[in-house]
């Protein structure tokens, strides 16, 4: 046993966003399965709803997953029918992802999901910005970090 602050977990800020991390994407399961999508399916589909006919590249940028993690979610996606992949007419290197009619008309039942969390969670509204806006900082911080590291070594 240590008495060393750093080291205790209670202390340790990774801890708490796993836990809640964890904790939200379990609130969010029930809610994910009556539209048969997975939470990063879910991820993806809140993207392309955002932003429909876009090339991988810019899909792994907005929703921050890597290309590797990105792919078979689209796969998966495409075998469910709610997206479909061609090869970029300005790059036939690149695939365009679109969304399908069936893709286009699940937004109209995931409409209610972020109220149907905000319902569960109970947070006030104010406190779920700053939280946001406080994650997006600390992601900010540690991409911009990770870059600066391997562009010293």
């Amino acid at each position: 046993m240590t008495d060393i602050p750093q080291l205790k977990l209670k202390n340790q800020i990774c801890h708490s966003l796993y836990s809640a991390t964890n904790a939200l994407i379990r609130a969010y399961r029930p809610l994910l399965e009556q539209l048969g999508l997975t939470y990063p399916q879910y991820l993806v589909m809140l993207a392309l709803w955002d932003q429909d006919k876009v090339i991988i590249k810019d899909l792994v940028q907005r929703t921050r997953f890597d290309a590797g993690t990105l792919t078979p979610i689209l796969k998966r996606l495409e075998s469910k029918q709610l997206v479909s992949m061609i090869k970029a007419d300005e790059d036939s290197r690149q695939k365009l992802v679109l969304l399908t009619d069936t893709g286009r008309k699940l937004a109209q039942r995931a409409k209610q999901t972020p109220d149907n969390i905000s319902c569960q969670i109970k947070m006030a509204p104010e406190d779920a910005r700053q939280l946001k806006a406080l994650a997006e900082e600390l992601y900010s911080l540690v991409s911009n970090s990770l870059i600066e590291d391997s562009a010293n070594e």
